[in-house]
């Protein structure tokens, strides 16, 4: 197991520890945790999820640019995810405009 995954898996134990010892503190009623494919082309991210879909069971949803596939326990989701070439580009050009306006504050 890497660090980072132990590191991770350790958090979620701990912060599930401090949620059930501390009832006063406020909860999400659900969560989501998010894997993103490593940047490759896109038949290459598809391929990531397809690997992941396959070791979940869970079918995948190519729709909205994105690629992913997901699975719950409860209200929490795991849920992997490539934003493919065309949703990258179309976000870097919306993005592109970003402090060109400003809006009056009258």
């Amino acid at each position: 197991m890497t660090d980072d995954r132990l590191a991770l898996v350790h958090g979620l134990i701990h912060l599930a520890a401090f949620l059930q010892a501390n009832p006063d503190v406020p909860a999400p009623r659900r969560a989501v945790v998010h894997y993103f494919a490593r940047d490759a082309d896109d038949d290459q991210m598809r391929a990531q999820i397809d690997a992941i879909a396959g070791l979940l069971g869970s079918p995948v949803d190519p729709s909205g640019g994105h690629y992913a596939t997901s699975a719950r326990f409860g209200p929490v989701e795991y849920r992997a995810v490539a934003i493919l070439s065309d949703a990258r580009a179309c976000h870097a050009a919306h993005d592109s405009y970003r402090d060109c306006i400003t809006p009056d504050t009258h």
